[in-house]
């Protein structure tokens, strides 16, 4: 038997966001007769289950359970029930609450049902933190929900704080929101709580809603400033590195590091990854002959922080390599052959004469070419001239 006796859903999350969602409230009797519990009243800003009995019972048993079976049960001895503030049920499949006298067959059940059109909601709804502070959040239309259907984004950080709607949503091709973008988000102890309900001309739109643990979805950011630092005497390199950055952990303790190592030369060579729980590592198969590529991940352990490991750091490569030690036998043979050379050259420049070692070969004089029309004017110009003498007789009449 059904009935909906004045009850009050006053379910925070339902109350305090934007857009009013659709729901139905059904209460159900343990047998036929009429039961002396009824005004049932759910307000779960206070986390508190509260109703009204013609008679007067010393003990009552409440449970609230949702469609996992989950459920928390308290007694209690009077019209009220208080419920731990951590419980975080996620209402989009619906919950049930239960009211029971002990020893008795008097019970009274009633079901938070959502409304809107079946299939309409949400699916593969995700989040995750990078960056520290960014936050993403992606969906898909629900399978049978209407052409026109748009949907919306409202989240809490923790109870104490107030509800936001998506202020930069991700469109698809059909301009409907499949996504937000979240800035300046921070990672607090409690569960975060998110809903997105629709709209449409056409039908209601079923809402979803889920608590979230914002440390879970980090992607945590790389560590910072690795280096190696390797000796000869002892053989060995000592690696340091400092914590990836968080919004939300300072404690250096709260990490676990893994941590792979490569040879240059053998890039296929696939071992198993040392992994420490402090900032330091002593890589002992140091060979300088090498060179090494290096790089560093993280991820949380025994703390709030994401347990699923982060981002490699930029490798960085540490040791001398086959290159190295071919210059280092090659360069001093090179740099003896110049010195010698340049000795000799010195010794034979200051003691022998090269014209004395290597004298010139005469060529034959060429008379028809040899002079040149200078040497031929020359020539001519100083022959030697003859002196004649000349006799003059006068002949007098």
């Amino acid at each position: 038997m059904f009935d909906t006796p004045r009850l009050i859903c006053m379910i925070l999350w339902c109350v305090m966001l934007f857009h009013p969602l659709h729901a139905d409230i059904q209460c159900m009797e343990s047998d036929t007769q009429e039961s002396p519990i009824t005004n049932v009243n759910v307000d779960w800003r206070k986390m508190e289950l509260s109703w009204e009995s013609s008679r007067n019972f010393s003990e009552y048993k409440c449970i609230i359970m949702d469609r996992g079976m989950e459920y928390i049960d308290t007694e209690v001895d009077s019209p009220l029930c208080s419920f731990p503030m951590e419980l975080h049920m996620p209402m989009h499949k619906g919950l049930t609450f239960v009211i029971e006298v002990p020893n008795t067959n008097i019970s009274k059940q009633c079901s938070f049902l959502p409304g809107g059109m079946k299939g309409s909601a949400i699916e593969n709804f995700s989040c995750v933190i990078y960056n520290i502070f960014l936050m993403n959040c992606t969906w898909q239309a629900g399978r049978d929900a209407p052409a026109d259907t748009q949907y919306f984004l409202y989240w809490q950080k923790s109870r104490d704080e107030e509800e936001m709607e998506c202020e930069l949503y991700i469109k698809d091709e059909n301009f409907r929101n499949v996504g937000c973008i979240f800035q300046n988000v921070s990672i607090g102890i409690e569960k975060a709580y998110f809903l997105v309900n629709g709209s449409s001309k056409d039908s209601l739109i079923q809402f979803y809603d889920e608590y979230i643990d914002l440390y879970k979805i980090e992607i945590l950011t790389a560590p910072l400033n690795v280096t190696a630092h390797c000796t000869r005497d002892p053989m060995g390199c000592i690696i340091m590195w400092h914590p990836p950055l968080t919004s939300h952990v300072e404690n250096t303790k709260c990490f676990q590091y893994e941590i792979s190592i490569q040879n240059k030369d053998e890039p296929t060579e696939e071992k198993k990854l040392p992994r420490v729980r402090n900032d330091r590592y002593e890589f002992q198969n140091y060979n300088e002959k090498k060179r090494y590529t290096l790089k560093i991940r993280a991820r949380g352990k025994n703390c709030l922080v994401s347990s699923n490991w982060g981002e490699w750091s930029e490798p960085i490569e540490f040791g001398q390599g086959k290159d190295y030690f071919i210059f280092m036998i090659l360069f001093p043979i090179a740099l003896g052959t110049i010195s010698i050379t340049l000795l000799l050259y010195c010794l034979l420049k200051r003691y022998c004469s090269l014209k004395n070692l290597f004298p010139p070969i005469p060529q034959p004089r060429d008379k028809f070419s040899a002079l040149t029309d200078e040497d031929i004017q020359t020539e001519y110009v100083n022959l030697p001239t003859k002196s004649h003498t000349e006799k003059i007789t006068t002949i007098e009449e």
